[in-house]
């Protein structure tokens, strides 16, 4: 029994984009760290001002406790007593600080240092949020 030419292309494009959409869309593979973070300080200046904010997102398999959040230029700094794995929380730095790093520590022994970056295309929004 011959099998169409076309229902073999058929099938293999759709065992394809199934393969594909279950691979993006399913988190298959479990955090590889006990304790991790994502630190995205991000910097948006336009003519209307300066749009500043922190992203932290807890990327491990485990609890983060007491995150500190340190501006530099100002000693002013966020506390998160909790952070979930998978949570994420977006913050304000305080006035005075200089936008040129921030630092993040945790009971657990996370310390990264960011430097604060410029999305490629961020149009400047007033006070709706983090740009359009």
């Amino acid at each position: 029994m011959k099998i169409p030419v076309l229902t073999i292309i058929i099938c293999g494009g759709l065992t394809a984009i199934g393969l594909f959409l279950t691979l993006t869309f399913l988190p298959i593979l479990p955090p590889s760290q006990k304790y991790d973070v994502l630190v995205n300080p991000v910097l948006i200046k336009g003519s209307l001002g300066t749009e500043s904010h922190v992203e932290i997102k807890n990327t491990g398999s485990e609890v983060l406790t007491n995150v500190t959040v340190y501006y530099s230029g100002t000693v002013k700094h966020d506390i998160i007593p909790i952070l979930d794995p998978g949570q994420r929380i977006f913050l304000s730095p305080p006035q005075g600080s200089d936008l040129m790093a921030v630092r993040v520590t945790s009971d657990q022994g996370i310390n990264v240092t960011k430097p604060y970056t410029t999305p490629a295309s961020a149009p400047f929004v007033g006070n709706s949020g983090f740009g359009g």
